[in-house]
């Protein structure tokens, strides 16, 4: 039976006693049927993972008590996903699947063509932490509301963005060199309009790129481009 992992912003220490985040006890003990003197790993990227015993449970309430570390934390590269909005289930599927493939933050834009343009970051969020339960992972990707794509560039800090553009305008992804952070764009279905190109290329921080000979879905693009980068200049090189 494997021992369920469970993020906790609060600090971590051996020997400390910590009460679990709101819908942790029911998930515990309803859903996986745990209860008093069960294994548990508790982490975050702050203190890294630590073994723990559940030492008291109830309907809404849990308390862990944490025993070794046994991962330390870990530094891991920047890498900041930007997606224009999806339908609901295509959202969560990519904010899990990104948060599986390493992306440190996870921005929401709305371009001219979104079909959607509003997301619960709350619930994303939510949907972020359970993938990094389950992917063995220490750190959990932060989840922005939406905001309009314009309004993200104005805003940039000057990390280099690589966006899915046309192969026509763009150049192949193992033509970057190294080095971190790095983003990636990801626009809607129906593509980016001529101006948001326009706008794209006028911005010095601006990494045109193609995601290879064929055209994706917004969240299959997404996806394979973080893979990508993972692999080419990320923590798979």
């Amino acid at each position: 039976m494997s021992i369920p992992r469970l993020y906790l912003e609060t600090p971590l220490a051996e020997g400390a006693a910590v009460e679990a985040a709101p819908g942790q006890a029911h998930h515990i003990g309803t859903v996986l049927r745990r209860g008093p003197g069960d294994a548990v790993r508790v982490f975050n990227a702050r203190d890294g993972e630590f073994a723990a015993r559940i030492e008291a449970i109830r309907k809404d309430r849990a308390r862990f008590l944490l025993e070794g570390r046994v991962r330390d934390p870990a530094p891991e590269p920047e890498l900041r996903l930007l997606v224009a909005v999806l339908k609901r289930d295509a959202m969560d599927w990519v904010v899990e699947k990104a948060t599986e493939l390493g992306a440190t933050l996870i921005q929401p834009v709305v371009t001219r063509r979104t079909i959607a343009e509003r997301t619960k970051a709350e619930r994303l969020g939510a949907i972020a932490r359970g993938a990094a339960e389950q992917c063995e992972r220490l750190s959990v990707p932060a989840v922005h509301d939406a905001l309009p794509l314009h309004r993200v560039l104005d805003g940039w800090d000057g990390t280099r963005l690589v966006v899915a553009m046309e192969r026509s305008l763009a150049q192949p992804l193992r033509s970057l060199g190294p080095g971190s952070p790095l983003a990636l764009l990801i626009g809607p279905e129906g593509g980016f309009e001529g101006a948001e190109l326009d706008d794209l290329r006028r911005r010095p921080f601006v990494v045109p790129a193609a995601l290879g000979p064929r055209i994706l879905r917004a969240e299959t693009a997404a996806v394979a481009g973080l893979a990508a980068l993972q692999a080419l200049m990320g923590d798979w090189a």
